[in-house]
């Protein structure tokens, strides 16, 4: 479509910045019909985090169309887009609607990094992989009055400096995890099918904050439940040992995220539970090594899942486990074996996902050059539908095996016998009723939503979420055998490379 020039949108220098930051939504999160719990979780922390870039004069909001409308009658001197595959329609046609009002439009993002040409024609500026370093370089571009059209972040990647996330921005009652936090940035690891890698091409791939400063993150937040939101806690030894440390005795509960060969090695898990981690999300994928091998996850190869299970059981941290059907190996039986094997380990929720190919990533360069991918509509690139030609499986009988592996996974029988994995009862309860509460109840859910009554729901979340004491039947488990960790040394050497 056309749009007005893009220098006749910029606005005067001699005032302050009127700035609107956006997070698309879904469809179905705006429908009215369909409102899930899990839209509802997490406020939008990269937005908040450009924002505190901004002058103390300039006007700045923060706008989740998933928790609440989207206003498009206003006139923002500057408006800033997240964009995501299954929000990048949705995000494009308002881009496009604010640069028709004469607003400067900016585009970032995983999307926006993996298809910046794509991006491009609906935006006066674009952001290429993470914006602590380059956003703060476009305002200075655009209150000069020369902003460039791509902004690509590459060396020089740091958090150190970092202002203050603007949660003053965020709707606290929105959201049922308003204190989610991010410490670190990418992950060590290099899986084929992860958009990671892509986003942080030309830099470093992992790196933390000081510790100090998310000390004091943490600090500002008020309650005790915290859910971090990094791909990889545990991805830094040195930086987790001494955060751990530091978290010791305030009485935090928190959840997080850790791959499993990082929650065998040493005694970091244990150092996380005593700090207060309660629930970890730990990437299992698939049971079967020839995918690992296929897919670059070697972190999990030759690792016991049993062990991992036991290990976090032993500490009282429960676990969602992430699985992927449609892997080239699997065929009829992944969905059966999968489930089986969640239930009897007491893995206490599940994330099931068809496996997607995500443009940027290895495993969407390998299938365009077989000729399996079959649609480039991005709505459908949300895990839930089939987008390639699996190897051993027809698409039909992967979706249904993906829908049947939900409804089988969560039925109230699995739910009991998954929590009879815990050795006391005081255990088993906390895992059926956080498992039971999490999916069997969205009309209740729905209805705390739309009442704003989110942050209500907090209080029990962190009943459920702290330590059971009294006598227990399960025994702290002796660390494992370490084997070589990855130092944020290495990681710089090899982002280097």
């Amino acid at each position: 479509m056309s749009t007005p020039d893009a220098r006749r949108r910029l606005p005067p220098a001699s005032r302050p910045l009127n700035a609107k930051f956006i997070l698309p939504a879904l469809t179905e999160a705006t429908d009215p019909y369909w409102r899930p719990i899990k839209y509802s979780l997490f406020p939008p922390l990269g937005l908040a985090t450009l924002a505190a870039y901004l002058s103390q004069d300039d006007r700045a909001v923060i706008v989740d169309e998933h928790v609440e409308p989207l206003t498009l009658d206003d006139a923002p001197d500057l408006v800033v887009i997240q964009v995501y595959i299954t929000n990048a329609y949705r995000a494009y046609r308002i881009a496009d609607h604010y640069r028709e009002r004469g607003a400067f439009v900016c585009l970032g993002g995983l999307h926006v990094t993996a298809l910046p040409d794509e991006a491009a024609g609906h935006a006066d500026a674009i952001f290429l992989g993470p914006g602590e370093q380059t956003f703060p370089q476009f305002l200075a571009d655009l209150r000069a009055g020369a902003p460039q059209r791509v902004y690509a972040s590459t060396m020089g990647r740091t958090l150190e400096r970092v202002p203050p996330i603007r949660r003053d921005l965020i709707r606290r009652t929105h959201y049922l995890v308003p204190n989610s936090i991010v410490v670190t940035r990418g992950c060590p690891q290099h899986c084929d099918f992860c958009y990671k890698d892509a986003f942080f091409q030309g830099g470093r791939g992992f790196y933390t904050q000081r510790v100090d400063d998310a000390l004091a993150e943490i600090d500002r937040l008020p309650e005790r439940h915290l859910y971090f939101l990094d791909d990889h806690l545990l991805g830094d030894r040195r930086f987790a040992e001494s955060l751990f440390a530091g978290m010791k005795g305030l009485r935090r509960v928190f959840q997080g995220a850790a791959t499993v060969d990082s929650i065998l090695r040493g005694d970091l898990i244990e150092r996380a539970a005593e700090a207060g981690l309660r629930s970890i999300f730990v990437g299992f994928e698939t049971l079967a090594p020839e995918n690992l091998r296929r897919s670059n996850k070697r972190q999990n190869l030759g690792r016991d899942y049993k062990q991992v299970a036991d290990r976090l059981h032993a500490l009282g941290i429960m676990i969602n486990g992430s699985f992927v059907f449609g892997m080239d190996e699997d065929d009829d039986d992944v969905f059966r074996c999968t489930v089986d094997w969640a239930i009897e380990n007491g893995i206490t929720t599940a994330t099931f996902h068809i496996q997607t190919p995500y443009p940027g990533t290895r495993l969407y360069a390998r299938m365009m050059q077989e000729g399996r991918i079959v649609t480039d509509d991005w709505t459908l690139y949300d895990t839930r539908h089939v987008v390639y030609r699996p190897a051993k499986l027809e698409p039909e009988v992967l979706k249904e095996g993906y829908d049947w592996a939900y409804r089988e996974f969560y039925r109230w029988n699995s739910i009991a016998c998954a929590s009879l994995h815990h050795g006391t009862i005081k255990h088993q309860a906390k895992h059926f009723f956080y498992a039971a509460g999490w999916k069997k109840f969205e009309p209740l859910w729905d209805m705390i939503i739309r009442a704003r009554q989110l942050t209500r729901v907090t209080p029990l979340l962190e009943a459920v979420l702290s330590r059971i004491t009294g006598d227990r039947t399960e025994q702290r488990p002796q660390p494992a055998e370490p084997f070589p960790i990855l130092t944020s040394d290495s990681v710089d050497q090899s982002a280097s490379c």
